[in-house]
């Protein structure tokens, strides 16, 4: 069941037109989505035709197709990854029980929770990124946030399909709101905190398809080890998609750097604000900022809620069959941070509380590996800086780190201290007015904007100059 089908009006894999009553909810969930889509979408790009991959398949091979699209006309769906025959649950209690196709009674408002609380992300980032269209380094890169755009879109579809599929009224509620939140909205925000902050530059654009879409790479992961069967699959088909969003991330914050680190050679400075580049030093403020709040996406330290997720069946960690333990955690131990005196320590945990930071440990790991290939690039320009991850207690709201004040070296400082020298860790306004000064609009084929080096190669065999959108 991998190909889908777009002669329906809702394209799909689930073969929805065998239950009319589903198809009617979702056929009218959909206007209210396109609505959605034209307020808050990706501003003034309803006329422009788009180079853009849209999913054919969910097997790992040819699973998509490139074409020129217009905006308004791309096709939204829901889309399963394949089912595996005889699949088992491989962790918790269930642990060797086939896997539910039906939402089980007993955690049905846990399942819901944790597919709303993903769900949400994806028309947020959608909403936090809408003015970016705007101030494009390139066509190039105007095609990769309107690819990013959409698959954020097609993603809130998944999701809404397992609230109308599984969930009765209150699911369909459920898919309702998420409409009416609004990333940033005072009234009605988001629901995690780090998708009500506004994405106003390419340089925060970038850094937040490296964080924040690998955060989302790393819960998608987990909820792909989900005991509930249509969950997992969804997840899995939806980790095809964020690879690329995160590829944007990584590539886009390595050029910015490349164009820093070539101008800070040339110039024999790293100031080179007076050359219209980012200076390095800004790039690792922005990096500050997005990794700390990152971090606190996955939640507190150690957590009786991931606990019982884990212990439930319905969310695992990250390659969880890949682990050598029970798969139970029953009486394993693991090293969390605490604050001892001046010091953070490691100290034992149950490991069935300490689920969120052993996530939030692989998130820095797989984070790290990223940095070190930027660090790669500075090196071979020849430019004399090192880029850095933070400390995981510099500028944290949830956790044990919660209202406490550490330098991205992690050394505890007084409140005073700390706001004296915020500007000189995180972006202050000026560096935010100065970035977004060089945000200036570049749309003529083959041109690039001078504060960041072009993709070593283009999309989908294509030469980097390609006219992958044409504005209308």
């Amino acid at each position: 069941m991998s190909s889908i089908d777009y002669s329906e009006k809702i394209p799909n894999n689930v073969n929805l037109s065998d239950d009319r009553r589903l198809q009617r909810a979702l056929e009218k969930w959909q206007p209210a989505f396109l609505n959605w889509w034209g307020d808050m979408g990706p501003e003034a790009s309803s006329d422009h035709e788009v180079y853009l991959r849209t999913a054919v398949d969910v097997s790992p091979k040819g699973w998509a197709q490139f074409d020129m699209v217009r905006m308004p006309e791309y096709r939204w769906g829901i889309f399963l990854a394949d089912r595996e025959v005889d699949r088992k649950i491989n962790f918790g209690i269930h642990k060797g029980e086939d896997v539910w196709q039906e939402v089980p009674g007993e955690y049905r408002s846990e399942l819901r929770r944790l597919i709303v609380t993903q769900g949400d992300t994806e028309p947020a980032s959608v909403e936090q990124q809408r003015l970016l269209g705007l101030s494009c380094p390139s066509l190039y890169d105007l095609r990769s946030l309107f690819q990013i755009n959409v698959e954020e879109g097609r993603h809130l579809w998944a999701m809404v399909y397992l609230l109308h599929a599984y969930f009765g009224r209150d699911g369909r509620e459920e898919a309702e709101e998420m409409l009416v939140r609004h990333s940033g909205d005072e009234d009605k925000p988001r629901i995690l905190e780090a998708f009500n902050v506004p994405t106003e530059d390419w340089l925060s654009f970038f850094m937040f398809t490296f964080f924040q879409d690998r955060d989302g790479k790393f819960q998608l992961s987990s909820l792909a080890e989900s005991g509930f069967d249509p969950l997992s699959r969804t997840s899995r088909f939806m980790l095809t998609e964020e690879a690329h969003h995160m590829f944007v991330g990584e590539t886009g914050v390595g050029r910015v750097v490349e164009r820093s680190a070539q101008l800070s050679k040339q110039h024999d400075t790293l100031d080179i604000a007076p050359y219209g580049g980012i200076p390095l030093p800004m790039i690792q403020k922005w990096m500050n900022f997005h990794f700390s709040i990152c971090l606190d996406l996955f939640g507190q330290e150690t957590s009786t809620n991931a606990a019982n997720f884990y212990s439930m069946g319905l969310k695992g960690r990250y390659l969880e069959t890949k682990i050598d333990d029970d798969h139970a955690l029953g009486n394993d131990m693991f090293h969390v941070p605490e604050l001892r005196g001046d010091n953070v320590v490691m100290a034992e945990a149950p490991a069935l509380t300490a689920i969120n930071e052993r996530l939030r440990n692989d998130y820095r790991e797989d984070c790290q590996r990223g940095v070190d290939r930027w660090n790669k690039i500075i090196a071979k320009a020849g430019a004399d800086y090192t880029l850095t991850l933070p400390h995981n207690a510099f500028h944290r709201n949830i956790g044990t780190f919660q209202g406490m004040h550490f330098t991205p070296q992690g050394k505890p400082i007084s409140k005073e201290e700390f706001d004296a020298n915020r500007a000189n860790w995180m972006p202050s306004e000026a560096d935010r007015e100065f970035v977004k000064s060089l945000m200036v609009r570049v749309t003529e084929r083959g041109k690039m904007a001078n504060w960041v080096a072009p993709p070593s190669r283009g999309v989908h065999g294509q030469d980097v100059d390609y006219e992958y959108v044409k504005l209308h």
